[in-house]
């Protein structure tokens, strides 16, 4: 047995090593291999991959609600741009209907005084009417009770005077 046991150990002088030994071992050990590759390395690779999976949705996910946030923020700006132009329209509706009502109030006061105005006037011009025929009417019976005074006397030119005098303190009395 000696040229087997010469086969099976190569190097012996260096402590050797044993070709059956190594054989079994690397038996073994792709053995050891397939039984992890079956066992251990599958289902840990469709763990990874699950997560892989995970973390892609996730990125996925996080992106979308980015960019639906970023499409509510510029819609919300947008609203609040419209909303601001239709604050502005109000609040310069607003200026153009007070300058008009106040246009409105000025001219209508103006007519309103301008009618007064014309009414005193009118009235003014009434009395003075009625003051001259009043005056007219006095002149004209002072003026027959003149006459008639004259016919009943004969005066002479300074009686005549004083008479006219007379009458015209009287007409100042009256009044």
């Amino acid at each position: 047995m000696q040229p087997l046991t010469g086969f099976t150990t190569i190097y012996a002088s260096l402590g050797g090593l044993q070709v059956g030994t190594m054989l079994t071992q690397l038996f073994f050990f792709l053995v050891l291999i397939v039984l992890l590759r079956k066992f251990a390395w599958g289902p840990l690779m469709n763990t990874m991959q699950k997560r892989e999976e995970y973390v892609t949705g996730e990125i996925e996910a996080a992106e979308k609600s980015r960019a639906e946030a970023e499409k509510a923020q510029a819609e919300a700006a947008e609203q609040l741009k419209q909303t601001k132009q239709e604050a502005q329209q109000i609040i310069d509706d607003a200026k153009s209907a007070g300058a008009k009502q106040e246009q409105e109030i000025i001219n209508n006061a103006r007519q309103e005084a301008e009618r007064i105005k014309e009414a005193a006037q009118e009235d003014i011009a009434n009395e003075k009417e009625k003051a001259i025929e009043a005056l007219q009417d006095k002149v004209a019976s002072l003026s027959v009770q003149i006459a008639s005074k004259v016919i009943e006397k004969e005066i002479s030119a300074q009686d005549q005077e004083k008479l006219i005098d007379e009458y015209i303190k009287e007409a100042g009395e009256e009044r």
